[in-house]
């Protein structure tokens, strides 16, 4: 067959197949433009799932009648002109592809009326990009896009659609997206002329709260923490929920960069080291973020449906957002001041960033939101917290008297307030200001030894072993170039490991709490990180194993009886110590009940 140019329909019928997967994917293109166009109220109509009609219209600047069929025609926009807009983009859509690739596959019609303009303009498409005639409308400021029967051309596509309560569902779910993008932003739905969705202009934080809380669910906002932090150009903002407010599946995570929804691998990874130690097995968190930074240094041109992101600066940005997250969960401790906020500057950039053009030359890595690291001996065995504990305990088991605190006076009642007794020798009653606690002892001592044994180690020089005899290690050329270029990064971890071929790597010696670790597959591994994400945290993280299984071990155990000043002790650590709210496992280590929740029992004031 000869080369011969695709007519136009079709090739606007190709592109489509990357736009426009289903009625959801329209919604999400026509509301982007709303956002561009500076509207302050979006109402969005479906029928029939939106395959039979989607009505969206908007309050914004609108659009010049001589540029209508402009806006219908494929690569025309005003977003961008030149390749220098293309690096620094600030606006939802850029390509021009949206309204003809919609237009191809339906029965497209666009009005639009400027602020100063006598009346509003309406046009007609099918695709064919010809033949576009004006004709006036009385329509209000703003623009409308009315689309009718979805894939009614091309019935292929039509068969994959889902049910319309199915596809319904995917636009619900996408408004709901959307509105916790532009917070100032009102936001209507409405299915088969029936209203399911009304969000008004959330404004003060406490509308942005309901607005989060229609969305997530009033539970979420109830244990979530507040996170604010900037550093060196990057600012991340909104709510994560704390370690025993999980759910089973990744279904309610939300990420905006510069106000746009994305799917990005770099984001989930941070999130997923941050929550590392802290979430039971198999549960995912829960958060709703937003990370703010130069458009100049993110890539939103990297997909058709502009859901994935690149990062210039990947390993930075990564960085940030683990040490923002992973500070932020570990200072919720008992006794919080009720403002759970993080508002000052904590990341800590070792080194000031170089910048040339608004590009970041070079940067290093953010460092923990944490103290600087203090020299210490790496001790190895928690058999001292337990003979710590062990001395409290009496010869004979007699009963002892409370603490001599003032109870009268609320000051002197701690956090996690006062122990009254150890129940099935397993869970410790503590009496509160607001009402009573049950803590499981060995959650919370096995988290306790857990913080120490690792501060401990990760402040002091990594131990190395050395091997008997080297280990030779296959691996592809371009790991091995890796190792040649990180070898401050292996030498950092405890590893003595060297180039010794073009695809080989030898293995002298590695940190001495690795010793029985299966340490061909670990450097592998790291190798593999170092390519995908720049870094890798697999050495911690089998550190991080290891001690977690010392301090389960080293921990009290159940069964064991513990006297009052025993169990007070071990309540006032846990007041200190951070991520207390779970143990290594990820369950829960204390529960509260109010003097309201105890009343509710036994029906008192009803």
């Amino acid at each position: 067959m000869r080369i011969h140019r695709l007519p136009t329909q079709l090739v606007n019928q190709i592109a489509a197949g990357e736009v426009v997967e289903r009625p959801a994917s329209v919604v999400k293109e026509l509301v982007e433009n709303c956002f561009d166009a500076g509207a302050t109220q979006i109402d969005v109509e479906i029928e029939q799932g939106g395959v039979r009609l989607m009505r969206i219209r908007d309050n914004g600047c609108g659009i010049e009648k001589d540029d209508l069929p402009l806006a219908l025609s494929r690569h025309a926009t005003s977003k961008i002109s030149s390749l220098q807009d293309l690096e620094k983009i600030d606006s939802m859509g850029f390509r021009g592809e949206a309204l003809p690739s919609i237009s191809s596959v339906s029965r497209l019609v666009l009005i639009s009326r400027m602020a100063d303009a006598e009346c509003a303009w309406k046009v007609s498409a099918d695709g064919t990009e010809t033949d576009f005639d004006p004709q006036p409308d009385p329509h209000p400021p703003g623009t409308t896009v009315e689309v009718r029967d979805l894939f009614y051309n091309t019935p292929a596509r039509r068969k994959f659609l889902k049910t319309e309560k199915t596809e319904f569902s995917h636009i619900e779910n996408l408004i709901k997206k959307m509105a916790l993008s532009h917070f100032n932003i009102g936001f209507r739905l409405l299915h088969n002329q029936r209203e399911i969705l009304n969000f008004k202009p959330a404004e003060s934080e406490a509308m942005q709260a309901q607005r989060i809380a229609a969305v997530c669910g009033s539970a979420f906002i109830d244990n979530a923490v507040s996170i604010d932090v900037s550093a060196s150009g990057l600012l991340l903002q909104g709510w994560v929920g704390r370690p025993t407010f999980s759910r089973s599946q990744a279904d309610m995570q939300y990420f905006y960069v510069n106000g746009r929804l994305v799917r990005d691998k770099l984001i989930s990874h941070a999130v997923r080291q941050a929550y590392q130690d802290v979430l039971y097995h198999g549960r995912h968190p829960v958060f709703v973020l937003y990370l703010t930074l130069d458009p100049r240094l993110v890539d939103v041109n990297a997909h058709p449906a502009k859901l994935e992101v690149r990062f210039r600066e990947g390993r930075l940005v990564h960085d940030f957002l683990f040490s923002a997250l992973h500070r932020s969960l570990a200072e919720q401790r008992p006794g919080q001041a009720v403002d759970r906020s993080i508002t000052h500057e904590t990341a800590v950039d070792p080194e000031p960033i170089k910048r040339d053009n608004g590009r970041l030359e070079s940067s290093k890595s953010y460092q923990s939101f944490s103290e600087p690291p203090q020299q210490s001996v790496l001790p190895l065995t928690v058999a001292e917290e337990i003979q710590a504990y062990a001395r409290l305990y009496p010869q004979e088991t007699d009963t002892v008297a409370l603490p001599e605190q003032d109870y009268a006076d609320n000051k002197t009642i701690p956090p996690l307030g006062f122990a009254l007794a150890h129940i099935h020798q397993i869970y410790i009653l503590s009496e509160t200001k607001q009402g009573i606690i049950l803590v499981d002892a060995h959650a919370a001592h096995e988290r306790i030894l857990y913080e120490r044994l690792k501060r401990q180690y990760h402040q002091g020089s990594v131990p190395m072993q050395p091997l008997l005899l080297p280990l030779k290690i296959q691996v592809s050329q371009s790991e091995a170039d890796w190792v040649e270029q990180q070898q401050d990064f292996f030498t950092r971890l405890g590893f003595n490991v060297t180039r010794s071929g073009p695809e080989a790597v030898v293995l002298r010696s590695l940190p001495a709490l690795l010793g029985k670790a299966d340490v061909e597959l670990l450097i592998k591994d790291l190798l593999a990180d170092l390519a995908e994400f720049g870094l890798s945290e697999r050495v911690l993280e089998k550190s991080n194993e290891i001690l977690a299984t010392m301090a389960c071990h080293g921990a009290v155990r159940a069964r064991r009886k513990l006297t009052l000043e025993e169990m007070n002790a071990l309540l006032r650590e846990m007041e200190k110590t951070e991520r207390i709210g779970q143990c290594n496992h990820g369950r829960p280590t204390w529960v509260e009940l109010s003097h309201h929740d105890l009343d509710k029992f036994f029906m008192r004031g009803q």
